[in-house]
């Protein structure tokens, strides 16, 4: 986040590579931030393994993925609740993931969003990639956007406000779709 995009400003390039070297866990990064391709470069050399921007943040997101991709990054594009599926425009086939947020980006702790559910829906009818969804998510929601095709879950507040994180992520890990539980498993191994 660079407070410019969205209002806050969280943890940049320096946290990515100062944390590398603890885990062998894929990095997955979600820029909310103004003209990300001034920083996917940095965001690849500390570590990222995945790099997310938002349709909204650059007029030509397309020269960004290919930026990502020729990186040796798994390119993601993030849109706004509000924001059409239309603005993918022809661009999925060359995406690893397509992330919906489910809450206007920029806080934590906001409510989901259900009026996303019928675009997820929608978008899984017609794209096989990666779905990824963020933003309110806890056991109940996290159930209604793997229901309607999410395979890929960002929770914030629900893990760590809860009195025992490591059984909330358990409790949403059991909601996965067979493949997504076979592609966590696999990159648990490969961290290992």
């Amino acid at each position: 986040m660079d407070g410019h995009f969205v209002p806050n400003i969280t943890i940049g390039p320096f946290v990515v590579e100062a944390l590398r070297p603890a885990t062998r866990l894929p990095f997955d990064v979600h820029l909310m931030i103004e003209h990300p391709e001034r920083y996917v470069e940095e965001f690849a050399k500390a570590g990222a393994d995945r790099i997310t921007i938002h349709a909204e943040a650059c007029p030509d997101f397309n020269a960004v993925v290919r930026q990502i991709k020729h990186l040796n990054a798994k390119a993601g594009v993030a849109l706004r609740p509000q924001t059409s599926l239309e603005a993918l425009g022809s661009s999925l086939a060359d995406l690893d993931l397509v992330l919906l947020m489910t809450v206007n980006p920029g806080f934590g702790g906001q409510d989901f969003m259900p009026e996303v559910l019928p675009k997820i829906k929608k978008l899984r009818s017609g794209y096989s990639g990666h779905i990824q969804v963020d933003g309110g998510i806890n056991h109940g929601t996290a159930r209604q956007a793997v229901e309607a095709g999410a395979d890929v879950l960002v929770a914030g507040s629900y893990i760590f406000r809860a009195a025992d994180p490591a059984q909330a992520i358990l409790s949403l890990r059991g909601l996965a779709p067979a493949s997504a539980q076979q592609s966590i498993g696999k990159s648990m191994r490969d961290a290992c």
